[in-house]
């Protein structure tokens, strides 16, 4: 199950089992679980009229392009089976790029193509596709096979992120990304979810991908964890994990508020990249953020969100960089050693 969509029973909520053990002493940690998620924090502050507006990728994009904030451009739209039979023109002189369901979740169906070589188009694992494959791949997006609820999709030709070379220094293969969760517009946790050996490249905690955490305040990774297990230093390359400083950490920040302004959920998910030339770009929103950020900062969400709450009743109209301000001073992360 990706992490977008994780259970009460989730490897998240399993470790703080097995680390911490009594219901009780999970309460006193602030461990949100799934149940709790939904009936405090999601359902009261996610219209359902609103999913539309994040379930579906091109209406996402198209939101962001109008607050003027950066994605990965769109190459091409294929919507029908006869825009698949034509991949090779939609496809022409384009050497990277990403496929993805526009109703996907938790990065099903994403095919991402580092390179090619003539009719053969070769992954970031090295792993070769044929046209024929990718035709099918095409086919499948439509069919709904990714899709939330099996409905039928279209497929989105995007432009390949080059992550910052920090990044992918912390990645083994695929690229790295950010998740920040946010409640009423206030960045209350985020996560590097970076990819290893174990996981194929893709940035999937629950494939065996590293959860770092990420101090709201400074932008600086502060804990990581692999299986649940903390970690410092990458288990493929080595790379050191804690104590590296994420690039544009204000902007991300920005775009993050930005994104819940734009949707108007009251609880969401912002995933970003940063691209190596452009900077930082909104991937996606998730109006069901998982609970495995909790892990990787090792602190439970209620500890963040019961303030958000109440500084929100006190205050509903605080400003766009109030509340940044208000986050970077209340959700500063006490550093923790690996072993803690």
């Amino acid at each position: 199950m990706p992490d977008g969509d994780q259970t009460a029973s989730d490897v998240g909520v399993k470790w703080w089992h097995r680390w911490f053990r009594t219901p009780g002493e999970l309460r006193d940690l602030g461990v949100v679980g799934i149940n709790m998620r939904n009936a405090r924090f999601l359902l009261p502050n996610n219209p359902r009229r609103l999913y539309r507006l994040v379930d579906d990728k091109l209406q996402t994009k198209a939101l962001a392009e109008a607050e003027g904030l950066s994605v990965p451009e769109t190459f091409a739209v294929i919507r029908t089976p006869h825009d698949a039979s034509r991949i090779e023109r939609i496809l022409d002189k384009r050497y990277s790029f990403v496929i993805k369901p526009s109703r996907g979740s938790g990065g099903k169906g994403v095919l991402v193509i580092d390179e090619r070589e003539g009719d053969l188009f070769i992954k970031p694992s090295g792993a070769v596709l044929t046209r024929d494959e990718i035709r099918h791949h095409v086919s499948n997006i439509l069919a709904g096979l990714f899709s939330l609820g099996g409905q039928r999709d279209c497929a989105l030709v995007e432009y390949r992120v080059r992550p910052a070379k920090l990044l992918t220094d912390l990645s083994y293969q695929g690229a790295p990304d950010i998740r920040c969760v946010m409640l009423h517009g206030y960045p209350v946790m985020a996560m590097l979810r970076a990819a290893t050996k174990e996981s194929d490249g893709r940035a999937n905690l629950h494939q065996g991908a590293l959860g770092i955490g990420i101090d709201i305040a400074t932008g600086v990774t502060v804990r990581a964890v692999h299986h649940g297990k903390p970690v410092t230093k990458h288990p493929d390359t080595g790379v050191d994990l804690i104590g590296i400083q994420m690039p544009e950490w204000n902007k991300i920040l920005d775009i993050a508020v930005t994104c819940q302004e734009m949707t108007g959920l009251g609880y969401l998910g912002v995933d970003l990249m940063i691209d190596e030339e452009i900077g930082p770009l909104m991937i996606e929103v998730n109006a069901r953020p998982g609970l495995a950020i909790q892990m990787a900062n090792g602190i439970g969400l209620l500890r963040r969100l019961e303030p958000v709450v109440k500084q929100h009743k006190e205050n509903p109209g605080a400003g766009h960089y109030e509340k940044i301000a208000f986050s970077k001073h209340h959700f500063a992360a006490k550093i923790r050693k690996a072993t803690s």
